[in-house]
C-alpha cells in the first residue's frame, strides 16, 4: 500500500483526509461534553438528535450537490468544503442554546456531505490503475479505523492540559490543513472528466431539472445488479455498526458491569478487526473478484449477531466478555470485508463524468440506512431490552444480506464491465421512462450494443433507458 503514497497528487489528497479525519475525532469527542454542559442528564439526547440531524443533512444534501458538482471545480468544492467546517468548528465553543448546536451540526455535516462524494470520486481519476486503486481504498479505510482508535487518545491527552473547547480550535485547525493540502495538489483538469459527456444525453441533461439531476445518481444504481446489491450490503453493515456504536456502553456497564474504560477497549476490538482486514484486503482482491469477498462480509454479519444473541441471553459466566470482544471485532471485519472494496464496484459501474453523482448517491442512501438502524438500535435496546433490538437488528443484516446475494448473480459487475445507463441518460428519461432490463439472442459477441452485458444462456442480458430501434423492436 505505501507504493500509491509516492504519486504526489494522491499523498497530498490521503494527507487531507487524515488530518480533517482527526479533527472530527477531536469534535465528536468535544460535543459530547458540549452538550453535557448545555443540558446535563438530557446530553444523550441532545446527541441522539445531533446524530439524527447528521444523517438527514448526508442524506438530502449529498445528492442536491450532486446535481451542480459537474459545474464547479472539484478544488473550489473540496477547499470550499473544508473552509465551511472549519469556520462552523470555530462556532461551536460560543453557543449557549441547544438550538444553536443543531443548526452548526447541520451546517457542518452538510459542508461533509459536499467534500466527501467529490473526494472518493476524485481518487479513481488520480490512479486510474486499479491495483493502485485498491491500494488507495485499503488506506482510507485504515485511516477511519485508526482514527477511532487514536482521536479519543489524542482528546484525553489534550483534556489533561486544555479545555474542551480547545479541541474545537483543533478540528478547525484540521479542516484548513485539509483545505491546503487539497489546494496545493495538482488535480485532473474538468476537461479530462468531462470527456464524453455531450451529445443528446447531456443535452437532456442539462434541459431536465434540479430534481432529475439530484435523483439521477440514484437511479443508476438502482439499474446495476452489482450498485443494487451493494444497496442492500449497506443496510446490513448500518445494522452492524448500529449495534456497536450505540449499545457498546449498554453492553459493557449495565449488562457486565465494568467500567468505562472497557468500553474504549470494545470500541477498539472492533477497530482492530477492520483495520486487520483493510490491511489484508489488497492481497486478496489481486486473486478473488470484489462479489465473494464482499458477499462473504455481509453474511457474516448474521453469523456474528447470532453470537451476540447468545451473549445476551446468557445470565452469567466469565466467558462474556471475552465472546463480546471477539465478536465485536467480527464485526469490524465483516464491514471493512464489504466497505472496502465498494469503491471499485462503483469505480466500474459509473462512467467517469457520473463518477460524483453515483459516489454521492452511495453517500446519501447508505446512511439513509444507518437513519434508520441508529434509532431503532437506540429505541428497541431501552424499551425492550438488548436480546430484542439484537433480533431485531440480525434480522434485518440476515434479510439484507440474502437480498444482496440474489442481487448480485455470479459474472456480473466482474472487471471489465461498464455501467450500461449513463447519469445524463436517465435524466434525460427521468419522468417519461424507465430502465429496461431484457435480452438479445441474434447479436454476435462483441457487438458494440452489448457493451457490458452479461451472458444469459443463449443470449446476452442488460439494461437501459427505452429505445425503439431495429435492435429492440421485439421489446415494445
Amino acid at each position: 500500500m505505501p507504493s500509491v503514497l509516492r504519486d504526489r497528487t494522491y499523498r497530498r489528497l490521503f494527507g487531507a483526509q487524515v488530518v480533517a479525519l482527526v479533527g472530527t475525532g477531536l469534535a465528536t469527542v468535544a460535543l459530547g461534553l458540549l452538550a453535557y454542559d448545555l443540558a446535563g442528564a438530557g446530553a444523550g439526547s441532545v446527541l441522539g438528535t445531533a446524530l439524527a440531524i447528521k444523517m438527514v443533512a448526508y442524506v438530502v444534501i449529498a445528492p442536491a450537490i450532486a446535481a451542480v458538482a459537474d459545474r464547479l471545480p472539484r478544488r473550489t468544492l473540496l477547499a470550499g468544503s473544508d473552509l465551511v467546517r472549519a469556520g462552523v468548528a470555530l462556532c461551536l465553543p460560543f453557543v449557549s442554546q441547544v438550538w444553536q448546536v443543531y443548526v452548526l451540526i447541520f451546517l457542518l455535516q452538510a459542508a461533509s456531505a459536499a467534500f466527501t462524494p467529490a473526494f472518493q470520486a476524485l481518487v479513481p481519476d488520480v490512479l486510474p490503475q486499479e491495483r493502485d486503486y485498491t491500494r488507495a481504498l485499503s488506506l482510507s479505510r485504515l485511516a477511519y479505523d485508526l482514527e477511532s482508535l487514536l482521536s479519543p487518545a489524542l482528546a484525553a491527552a489534550l483534556l489533561s492540559v486544555v479545555g474542551y473547547d480547545r479541541l474545537f480550535v483543533g478540528t478547525a485547525a484540521g479542516f484548513l490543513a485539509s483545505c491546503a493540502l487539497v489546494v496545493s495538489a495538482v488535480l485532473p483538469a474538468p476537461s479530462e472528466r468531462g470527456a464524453g459527456s455531450g451529445g443528446a444525453g447531456a443535452s437532456g441533461a442539462g434541459r431536465a431539472g434540479a430534481y432529475a439531476k439530484a435523483t439521477a445518481g440514484t437511479l443508476l444504481f438502482l439499474s446495476s445488479p452489482p450498485l443494487r446489491s451493494l444497496l442492500a450490503m449497506n443496510l446490513a453493515v448500518a445494522a452492524a455498526g448500529a449495534v456497536v456504536t450505540v449499545n457498546s456502553v449498554v453492553y459493557v456497564r449495565e449488562f457486565l458491569g465494568l467500567s468505562a474504560e472497557s468500553v474504549a477497549l470494545a470500541l477498539g476490538a472492533y477497530g482492530a478487526g477492520s483495520l486487520i482486514v483493510a490491511l489484508a484486503l489488497p492481497r486478496v482482491l489481486d486473486k478473488r473478484p470484489d462479489r465473494r469477498v464482499m458477499l462473504a462480509g455481509a453474511l457474516l454479519l448474521p453469523a456474528a449477531f447470532g453470537a451476540l444473541g447468545a451473549i445476551t441471553s446468557a445470565h452469567g459466566g466469565g466467558w462474556r466478555w471475552p465472546a463480546l470482544l471477539g465478536t465485536w471485532a467480527v464485526f469490524g471485519a465483516a464491514c471493512s470485508m464489504v466497505l472496502t472494496p465498494a469503491g471499485r464496484v462503483i469505480r466500474r459501474a459509473a462512467p467517469e463524468r457520473d463518477r460524483t453523482a453515483v459516489f454521492a448517491a452511495q453517500f446519501s442512501l447508505s446512511h439513509a440506512a444507518w437513519l434508520l438502524t441508529y434509532p431503532l438500535a437506540g429505541w428497541v435496546g431501552a424499551r425492550a431490552g438488548l436480546g430484542w433490538a439484537t433480533a431485531a437488528l440480525g434480522s434485518i443484516a440476515l434479510a439484507a444480506a440474502a437480498l444482496a446475494a440474489h442481487l448480485w448473480p455470479a459474472g456480473a459487475g466482474q472487471p471489465g464491465d461498464t455501467a450500461v445507463v449513463a447519469v445524463a441518460d436517465v435524466v434525460a428519461v427521468a419522468g417519461r421512462g424507465h430502465v429496461h432490463e431484457h435480452e438479445h439472442t441474434g447479436l454476435t459477441p462483441g457487438h458494440p450494443h452489448l457493451r457490458g452485458a452479461r451472458r444469459a444462456g443463449a443470449g446476452w442480458r442488460h439494461s437501459h433507458h427505452h429505445s425503439t430501434d431495429e435492435l429492440h423492436a421485439a421489446h415494445g
